[in-house]
């Protein structure tokens, strides 16, 4: 397994798990069958699984805690705190006090059962609320050995320098993905003048930029991608045109359309660790195999240039889930 290293001391994987998927947003869950896929990523050397208090919530957690109490892996561990949501809701509120802070990380640790959280981040940031006084409650938890580093997800570039200026942050986690580049103009270019990692979630565009979502779009009972603008009718018609593209290079290279679209990620820098998630292991196998398939600089190209002719169409979420977004 290829390695990459997030800010200056989180060495992991190059491509890490996605665990959301796994307890909902994406259809009904099978314990059994995570329990499964985790053991097959962890012997295929993936070793960064990445979760949130949010997920179930709490549910990934809990899952992922059992799944370590049985097979005691070493593993690198992210989990996340900040949104705040009822079970079986979508809406949802943001709380970045210390205090909720300080309880939110027991309680991850509880429903992990490990004694310290490798990246622990933000999830969404309030705006109404100072990120120092965010980072000055964190940085508590480090000094008490419960976190070992902090991290950021969906900030602007002003919001990660003044973060950073009161305790050092690993890595932002945010969308990133050929449909989804906004991070290239300003924070990313921070996080490699600070030293922060960069840890891409959705890098298949949630499925799309593997091509299933061509024609039409059907989804199982739960599957919020059903309400996301991307997804709609009117749009995929656009954003198919993309993927036409990605699947032409795909053929040409003997490789998937995900391999592709990943291979483009991995290529942007190895400071960028992409974190795909999945329920199935064909998936999961197909995602590594992304690690082998080398772009040439005309593919690169190419795909460039239809970067730049191809408008994608559609906000990433509703407006509901674009709260906190680049905050």
């Amino acid at each position: 397994m290829q390695r990459r290293k997030l800010g200056h001391d989180l060495e992991v994987s190059a491509l890490g798990l996605g665990c959301m998927g796994m307890s909902e947003f994406y259809g009904p869950r099978d314990d059994a069958q995570a329990h499964h896929l985790l053991d097959q990523a962890i012997g295929m050397g993936v070793d960064f699984l990445d979760t949130a208090d949010m997920y179930g919530p709490h549910h990934n957690e809990e899952l992922i805690g059992r799944f370590l109490a049985t097979r005691k892996p070493k593993v690198q561990i992210a989990t996340k705190f900040g949104i705040v949501r009822r079970p079986g809701e979508y809406r949802r509120s943001i709380n970045n006090s210390p205090d909720y802070a300080r309880a939110c990380c027991e309680a991850s640790l509880r429903r992990l059962g490990v004694e310290q959280i490798d990246l622990y981040y933000v999830h969404r940031i309030d705006p109404t609320h100072p990120i120092e006084a965010t980072m000055e409650g964190l940085s508590r938890l480090v000094e008490q050995g419960k976190v070992a580093r902090i991290g950021l997800c969906e900030v602007s570039a002003a919001t990660l320098r003044r973060a950073h200026a009161v305790h050092p942050v690993a890595a932002v986690q945010t969308e990133y993905s050929l449909w989804t580049r906004d991070v290239e103009t300003e924070v990313l270019p921070t996080c490699r003048e600070l030293g922060v990692g960069l840890v891409a979630y959705s890098p298949l565009g949630r499925g799309f930029l593997t091509g299933r979502f061509q024609h039409d779009a059907t989804f199982e009972d739960g599957d919020f991608r059903a309400s996301l603008p991307r997804f709609q009718p009117e749009n995929i018609a656009t954003n198919r045109s993309l993927v036409d593209v990605i699947s032409s290079i795909a053929v040409r290279k003997t490789c998937t359309t995900a391999q592709i679209a990943l291979a483009w990620l991995l290529a942007q820098g190895d400071d960028i660790v992409p974190i795909p998630g999945t329920r199935r292991l064909s998936h999961l196998q197909d995602n590594l195999g992304a690690l082998s398939v080398h772009l040439e600089p005309e593919d690169m190209a190419e795909l460039g240039r239809a970067l730049d002719a191809v408008p994608v169409a559609g906000e990433r979420y509703t407006e509901e889930g674009m709260k906190g977004v680049n905050a």
